[in-house]
């Protein structure tokens, strides 16, 4: 099966109040621990690519990999770049084979958002590529995304049909108190996601893919995994599943997932060093990060987005 766009994907979840995932790849383990587990449980997938994972592996290279998992699971798969911030950066993307890009405004004037949105969009359409927006500004760090909690600012959904209208985009990343990184929440503080502004941008945008970004749960398990051996992560707080399933249920087409991936990779191999200190084979600590990942998915494809049975 050839890549696909996330059009019909986005249309099928709405329809059917679940979300596609969206996972982050940077090499081969991860795409390897992805598709395994999308393919065992017959889902749709969206791979994202960010600037510093197509810098870091090299954009040939990730494509030659999920060319391997699409001959291997035989699923429909969507290849985003995730937070492209320059029009520059889209059409590259665009040009070398991505069926999705994001282009990332959120830090410009709302009317300066439009002209970048929109300039991506006519090239993109043009290549029967689809483009996914952003209003309002997410807290967190992750890759080249460094947004301080001062800086962070919720969507206002009274300009959301404003914005898609001028700019044809395909689909809508909003701010509703997601964050991204691990470290999302200060020590005590409550993770909320304000379903409110969701429901109101559902109301003026009815039948629209919305897109939740920051969305990592940063499970327990693996920053307990990292902590036991050798790690330092104890404020490291993420957002409930139980909210993330709700907003998948809604009008949440995409929910990413990067931190999550992370952790499960990282607590992995960390567990394993500690258990077998004289491997130095990265067979042996690779293979059982790769299962880590896998595992991870399956449950983010069951109990969190719902996707799975959907392909």
């Amino acid at each position: 099966m050839p890549l696909v766009t996330s059009k019909e994907m986005f249309q099928k979840a709405y329809d059917g109040g679940y979300a596609i995932g969206a996972f982050n790849v940077n090499n081969m383990e991860i795409i390897q621990g992805i598709t395994e587990a999308a393919k065992e449980e017959n889902a749709p997938l969206i791979l994202q690519v960010s600037a510093g994972a197509r810098k870091y592996a090299n954009h040939t290279y990730l494509m030659k990999l999920i060319e391997a998992a699409l001959i291997e699971t035989d699923l429909p798969i969507c290849v985003h770049l995730d937070h492209g911030d320059s029009f520059e950066l889209c059409k590259s993307c665009i040009d070398g084979g991505f069926t999705s890009v994001m282009i990332d405004g959120s830090h410009l004037s709302f009317e300066e958002n439009i002209k970048l949105t929109k300039q991506v969009v006519e090239y993109a359409h043009d290549k029967g590529v689809v483009v996914e927006g952003e209003l309002g500004r997410l807290a967190g760090i992750e890759d080249a995304v460094n947004v301080s909690a001062e800086d962070a600012a919720y969507t206002n959904p009274a300009e959301v049909i404003e914005f898609v209208e001028r700019t044809g985009v395909d689909s809508l990343a909003i701010a509703i108190g997601t964050s991204h990184g691990a470290y999302k929440f200060k020590p005590g503080q409550k993770p909320q996601l304000r379903f409110d502004i969701l429901e109101k941008v559902s109301e003026k945008l009815p039948g629209f893919p919305i897109v939740l970004h920051g969305a990592s749960s940063v499970i327990p398990e693996f920053v307990e995994m990292i902590n036991a051996n050798g790690g330092q992560m104890p404020d490291a707080i993420g957002i409930p599943e139980d909210m993330l399933r709700k907003a998948a249920s809604m009008s949440v087409c995409k929910i990413n997932i990067d931190s999550d991936l992370r952790l499960a990779l990282t607590g992995s191999i960390r567990k394993h060093f500690a258990e077998h200190p004289d491997h130095f084979d990265p067979r042996q600590y690779l293979k059982p990060a790769r299962e880590a990942i896998k595992g991870l998915v399956k449950h983010k494809l069951v109990n969190v987005l719902g996707c799975n049975g959907k392909a």
